[in-house]
């Protein structure tokens, strides 16, 4: 059979179409085929609760979409992409009713923490006056096939980074607040805060909410993900939906084929194509926590206690760095908080595309073992309602979506978790084998494009551009 297309990519989120368009920039002829009826994968948009209401389905909070060496490069605003910026991106409540906030400014935040001003400014300012050149290092593989470009930069970020969150808090701040807030930042990162590496991801984030904000795009993520398919287009590509790819026999013929996949799918797909050992070793990538969502509609904007959170687009809840710590512990061994920590956004605040005239949407999660089947609803609810009393009186409807419905969803989400597998000092870099060129399978035109390969979970694009930049060099010298 003739191959109509240089290249085929399978699974339509930003991933697998920034993979799609770097191909396309090359002059190769692309098609991406998405299983579901709407593009976007973790960038999806629709209603989930009431009419007039806009949800987002995955991601909301698009601080590594500004950050992404590659997403810069392309003409998203001119595609309708707008950046709604909170006043402040970060809220971090305590129970006497007082909240610590990461402002956009290095200064303002530390002016909050008190006597741990100076030590916050020593910490970040560094690191948000590199934030281009950190993006570059640490949006991309790391490694012989990428030797860093800037190892100086480098190396000190990995003097605080490899440590663990809560070491790194404790031995840089002295006081609750400037600990706190750190700690719900790195707890982004899935992992128990006691584990190496886990201040990497507290750091990141801090950098990056100074660096550029943390926005979320007008009239939801779903307007990126069209922006890009969009893009794609323009460059002569295009997208199928509705192709679900169960198997090989499911493709059309293309010297190259990306799979826009966690590990698990690609050796479902791609079975005896895979050598036996490669095969192996993709089934031992380990896939970390999962996810328990809630969507509301609601009456009002929600009734935080501390001044402060209604300037803030996220708002995390959890209380001091320990009780935080022990919540992702909890859940790193296979429990339930009963307090979790809660991370919330509030879009409509800056986006009153999202909901009527004076309602409001609230999006949370909370982290739970990979595949619980536990309802979390009452204990996020309880404890936004702790900062916020009276929040459920404002409630109009809501949507729970557990780490089961989350994969229904998207096949990507396995067991809910949304990083595309752990992300620990022993998977981060080697994710999702331990291999010289993490993107290209042993068996030539076959390539992984997901989060499951570096640099890992978020909406930004590097995943999918570096492996078809692999596919560039190995299947179109």
């Amino acid at each position: 059979m003739a191959e109509e297309h240089d290249a085929i990519v399978v699974g339509a989120g930003p991933n697998g179409l920034c993979a799609a368009i770097t191909l396309a920039q090359a002059g190769l002829s692309v098609r991406v085929l998405e299983a579901e009826s709407t593009l976007g994968g973790g960038a999806r948009s629709g209603a989930l609760t009431l009419p007039g209401f806009n949800h987002d389905l995955g991601s909301t909070v698009q601080a590594l979409g500004l950050a992404s060496p590659f997403l810069k490069t392309l003409p998203l605003e001119r595609l309708g992409v707008v950046w709604c910026q909170p006043d402040a991106p970060l809220a971090h409540p305590q129970d006497d009713g007082s909240a610590t906030l990461l402002e956009r400014s290095v200064d303002a935040t530390a002016e909050g923490l008190g006597r741990d001003a100076g030590a916050y400014r020593r910490l970040m300012a560094p690191l948000v006056q590199s934030a281009d050149r950190l993006a570059v290092e640490l949006l991309g593989p790391m490694g012989p096939a990428r030797p860093p470009r800037h190892p100086l930069l480098l190396a000190r970020f990995g003097l605080s980074g490899f440590r663990s969150a809560t070491g790194l808090a404790r031995a840089r701040f002295k006081g609750s607040d400037a600990r706190a807030l750190f700690a719900g930042m790195a707890s982004h990162s899935f992992l128990p805060l006691e584990n190496l590496a886990s201040a990497a991801f507290g750091l990141v984030l801090g950098t990056f909410g100074h660096a550029v904000g943390w926005p979320v795009v007008k009239q939801g993520s779903q307007k990126l993900a069209d922006a890009l398919a969009v893009h794609l287009c323009s460059l002569g590509g295009d997208v199928v939906t509705g192709h679900r790819v169960a198997g090989f026999g499911d493709l059309p013929p293309a010297r190259a084929h990306l799979f826009d996949v966690t590990p698990r799918q690609l050796v479902a797909i791609a079975g005896d194509r895979l050598p036996p050992r490669y095969r192996r070793k993709l089934m031992r990538s380990r896939y970390g926590p999962g996810i328990f969502k809630l969507d509301w509609a609601l009456d009002g904007p929600v009734p935080w206690k501390a001044q402060g959170c209604e300037r803030a687009g996220t708002v995390h809840l959890g209380g001091t760095m320990d009780e935080i710590a022990a919540s992702e512990s909890e859940v790193g061994a296979g429990g339930h908080p009963e307090r979790p920590y809660v991370l919330t956004v509030q879009p409509s605040l800056w986006d009153p595309t999202r909901a009527p005239a004076g309602k409001h949407t609230l999006w949370a999660y909370c982290h739970v073992p990979n595949g619980s089947t536990v309802d979390m609803t009452e204990r996020i609810e309880d404890q936004i309602e702790r900062f916020a009393p009276g929040f459920r009186d404002r409630i109009l409807a809501r949507v729970a979506a557990g780490p089961a419905e989350l994969e229904r969803q998207n096949a990507n989400l396995v067991g809910g978790d949304i990083n595309g597998g752990l992300q620990d000092l022993r998977q981060l870099f080697t994710r999702p084998v331990i291999k010289f060129d993490p993107y290209s399978a042993p068996t030539e035109g076959i390539y992984i494009c997901s989060s499951s390969t570096p640099p890992g979970g978020g909406v930004h694009g590097m995943c999918g551009h570096f492996a078809a930049k692999s596919a560039l060099r190995r299947s179109f010298k």
